[in-house]
């Protein structure tokens, strides 16, 4: 399949009995738990077109970013590797979690996908040892990218306007952190993941792909 395919509108039953064009009422998301918004106007209904374009990666995996080494992975192992510092935010920690191969959720092997559930627990762990930090959110999505990936990201104690989905909006509206403030924290989840196994990386650094 090319990147320049040529799309047609989705038909199926669910598909048809969408309105295009149309304001969709977002008056719901004023009525969540977390109470993060007062107010919600959404952008019209675009149509959905098939087939959807290739991510990243998916058409050869030899131009995925995931696979290669990268100054901003703050830990790995023989499986996985953890990413974060692009640049800094509002929230003390957003870190994305991939296989170190170019492996979807689909075909990988059992034993990365086994290792997955432990790393999971580890990282909970190391962000909630960053001072400030109550929960770690865990979100799969993989709409850009066909490496699977999984984001992690640290909830604030005492902010229960970003309990559930809405935390990762509040990285963009929350002050920044400053850059020193920032690696401190990426220091302290890097560090607490290596002391279960695995290696670190300072800030910078790029790993050996090896």
């Amino acid at each position: 399949m090319s990147a320049d395919i040529e799309q047609h509108p989705a038909d199926t039953p669910f598909h048809r009995r969408l309105v295009y064009g149309e304001r969709p009422d977002g008056s719901w998301m004023t009525q969540g738990p977390a109470g993060a918004y007062e107010s919600v106007v959404m952008r019209p209904l675009e149509p959905m077109l098939v087939p959807e374009k290739p991510r990243s990666g998916e058409l050869d995996p030899e131009n995925c970013g995931s696979c290669k080494a990268d100054e901003h992975t703050i830990w790995h192992d023989d499986l996985w590797q953890v990413r974060a510092g692009w640049e800094p935010g509002g929230l003390p920690f957003i870190g994305a979690i991939s296989p170190r191969d170019h492996w979807l959720l689909e075909d990988a092997p059992v034993e990365v996908l086994a290792a997955l559930g432990p790393l999971l627990q580890r990282i909970s762990e190391a962000v909630k040892s960053i001072p400030g930090v109550a929960r770690c959110h865990f979100s799969r999505f993989n709409d850009g990218s066909a490496h699977l990936h999984l984001w992690a990201f640290a909830r604030p104690a005492g902010m229960m306007q970003g309990r559930g989905a809405v935390l990762s909006y509040w990285d963009g509206m929350l002050p920044e952190m400053s850059v020193e403030m920032m690696e401190e924290f990426l220091d302290i989840v890097s560090e607490s993941l290596a002391a279960g196994g695995g290696t670190a990386f300072p800030r910078g650094a790029v790993p050996r792909t090896a």
